[in-house]
């Protein structure tokens, strides 16, 4: 039976971990950390949408700004839909608004990966407490 209750932790942590990079805050939310799961998704949305607002669409670049993009993913998928389409170059922005737009985006990704990293070990405390009490 110990080996049944490990493969449901392991899919417990991996399910918190695939929601919580899905959509910034699921992970805690799935684990009953709702204020924490809405302030979340709501300051990683907002430092991801101001980004995109200074920037345009096109700091957003998996050709050109592909290190920014590393960090731009961990947002969520929508992140690569929104690559495929800055692609075609036709969108250009350059200066300064293109470099603070980059920021703040992949501030916000590296972001969502700190959150989703908590969210995993949040779900792995509270599964071994209740499996110890």
């Amino acid at each position: 039976m110990p080996s049944r209750s490990k493969e449901n932790h392991v899919v417990l942590l991996l399910t918190v971990g695939l929601a919580g990079w899905l959509v910034p805050g699921a992970g805690h939310f799935i684990i009953k950390e709702r204020a924490r799961a809405i302030i979340i998704f709501t300051a990683i949305v907002l430092t991801f949408a101001i980004g995109l607002y200074i920037g345009s669409i096109a700091v957003v670049n998996p050709v050109t700004g592909k290190l920014a993009y590393v960090a731009q993913i961990m947002n969520s998928p929508a992140v690569a839909a929104i690559g495929r389409i800055t692609k075609q170059g036709q969108y250009a922005v350059f200066g300064k608004p293109n470099e603070i737009g980059q920021i703040y985006t992949s501030i916000a990704g590296l972001l969502n990966l700190l959150c989703i990293v908590n969210a995993v070990y949040l779900a792995h405390v509270k599964k071994t407490e209740s499996a110890g009490a």
